[in-house]
This record gives structure tokens, C-alpha cells and sequence, in this order.
């Protein structure tokens, strides 16, 4: 029960958090040059800057449809953490006063956007979203299979942006995008770290003494899958054999590969990213 109540008051800091900085990058850098972000907020804005209406009521009446979507798509919780994270960052636009940090531009968008992108993230680690757009894009993917959920947040980002181009002049739609691309990597950022876990296969006959050499002498966790053999390098092998699985950080490849060959030269090895690793022993071998 308590570690329950912790876990929800971390979740309301990040969130609250995610609106402050979401509302830096907003009103504190991006409103005074006119540049727009992408997805929901990026519409909102833009909506907002040709029309005039307040961007704190385009933010909540855009956004409704999608957190009603979360709802019943993710989750009583999730729809409520939602719909006051937006109703939080639009109240912040409204009423908290952020003074124009910098008149340059190139500053201007890329501050901009990494601040709304750490806001967006923060929200998301505490179980909200900030923005309708994720939400939009999951399910217009289950309703049209031939596209995935970054295929549809891009092409309405595309759609946003062009858009811009044609209201507010081509060099803030510019602008905009390099705005949009820092927020991505933001959002990446904190929610991936800096780690970039990457997962390692490995097939070699030699397969036990190449888990003696990751386990004990790299001191590397290594899970052990049953395989068939097919053709390869040796020749067709109807037996069965076995197959690593690693899990490093981007600069640990190398290690593990070096490590592989000592062994066995012609050793088959794929490597993969990850999004997201939780658990295990991960943490704890990567510290020796």
C-alpha cells in the first residue's frame, strides 16, 4: 500500500513537472517567434496564431477526443492522468507568466523544443501524455494496417508542417521543424536514457565457452535459447544447438564482439536496439 502511494506521488511530480517545462518551451520561447510545434499542440498553436483564439482552450477542446480515446483504449487511470496533464498545461499557458528567454531564433527552436520534448517525456514516465497525437495514431494504425503509429505521426506532422508553411511563411514552418526534431530527441532521451540498450544474438558451436568468457570474465549477463541448425558457413547442421542472448549498452558492443571472435572467428552475431529493458541482473552487471 505505501510503496503504491509513493509510486502515485512520483507520478504526479513528473507529471507536474512535465507541465512547467512543457509550458516554458512554449510560451517562454516558441509563442514570441511564432514557430508551432508538432502533433495536437503544434495544430493548437497554429490554429491559435491565425485566428487568435487562446491557445489554453484550443489545447483542452483538441485534445478531448483523444483522451476519451485513451480511455477506452488504455485505461480508466491513464485517461484521467491524461485529461488533467492537459488541463494543467493549459491552465499553466493561461495564467503563469514566463518571461521571452531569447529573441534568437536557431536558440529559439531548439530550446524550445527540448523543453516541450523533456515536458511531453516527464508526463509520459508519470503514466500521462501531454499531446492527443500518440493517442490519434494508435488508433487510426488499428484501423488502417497498412500504416504503424510512426508512419500516421508523421504524416499529420507533415500535414501540420506544410500547413504552417502556407500561414505563418515558410521559414518559421522551417524553423518549426527543427523545433519538432529536438523535442523528439528529448522525449527519447528521457525515456531510453542514455544507455541505448542494445540486445546481442549469438551462434557458434563454441557456445559454452563463450558464455564462460561474457559471464566471467566481462561479467555480462547471458540468457541460453534452444535452436535447429540450418546452412551456414559449416555447412547444413540438422542438430540442434544453442543460441546467446545479451543484453549491452551501445559501447559495450565492440567488447562483446572482440570478446566473441577470440573464440570463435566465424561466430554469427546480430545485434539489435531496444526500446525500453527493465528487470534482471542488467543493472547491477553493468556496474563491475
Amino acid at each position: 500500500m505505501k510503496a503504491n502511494a509513493q509510486e502515485e506521488i512520483k507520478s504526479v511530480v513528473l507529471i507536474l513537472a512535465g507541465i512547467f517545462l512543457a509550458g516554458l518551451g512554449i510560451k517562454g520561447f516558441l509563442l514570441s517567434s511564432h514557430f508551432i510545434d508538432g502533433g495536437v499542440t503544434g495544430i493548437s498553436m497554429l490554429v491559435s496564431g491565425v485566428t487568435g483564439f487562446p491557445l489554453s482552450i484550443l489545447l483542452v477542446l483538441l485534445n478531448v477526443p483523444f483522451v476519451i480515446v485513451g480511455y477506452f483504449q488504455l485505461g480508466l487511470k491513464f485517461g484521467i492522468k491524461s485529461g488533467l496533464g492537459i488541463l494543467g498545461l493549459a491552465l499553466c499557458l493561461a495564467f503563469v507568466e514566463f518571461p521571452d528567454i531569447t529573441p534568437d531564433k536557431l536558440l529559439t527552436a531548439i530550446f524550445g523544443g527540448l523543453f516541450i520534448g523533456a515536458g511531453i517525456g516527464l508526463a509520459i514516465r508519470g503514466g500521462a501524455v501531454l499531446d492527443g497525437t500518440e493517442i490519434a495514431a494508435l488508433l487510426v494504425s488499428r484501423r488502417v494496417y497498412i500504416l504503424n503509429v510512426g508512419d500516421v505521426i508523421l504524416l499529420l506532422n507533415v500535414l501540420i508542417f506544410a500547413a504552417a508553411a502556407v500561414f505563418l511563411g515558410l521559414e518559421p514552418a522551417l524553423y518549426s521543424i527543427l523545433t519538432y526534431a529536438a523535442a523528439t530527441k528529448s522525449i527519447d532521451f528521457l525515456l531510453h536514457g542514455f544507455e541505448e540498450y542494445t540486445a546481442i544474438t549469438i551462434i557458434s558451436p563454441e557456445y559454452e565457452e563463450i558464455r564462460e568468457v561474457i559471464t566471467k570474465r566481462l561479467h555480462r549477463g547471458v540468457t541460453v535459447f534452444r535452436g535447429g541448425g540450418g546452412l551456414g558457413v559449416r555447412g547444413i547442421r540438422d542438430e540442434a544447438g544453442e543460441i546467446l542472448y545479451c543484453v549491452v549498452t551501445r559501447l559495450e558492443i565492440g567488447v562483446i564482439k572482440a570478446a566473441v571472435k577470440e573464440v570463435d572467428p566465424i561466430a554469427f552475431i546480430t545485434t539489435h536496439s531496444l526500446n525500453d529493458v527493465d528487470g534482471g541482473l542488467l543493472k547491477r552487471t553493468l556496474l563491475h
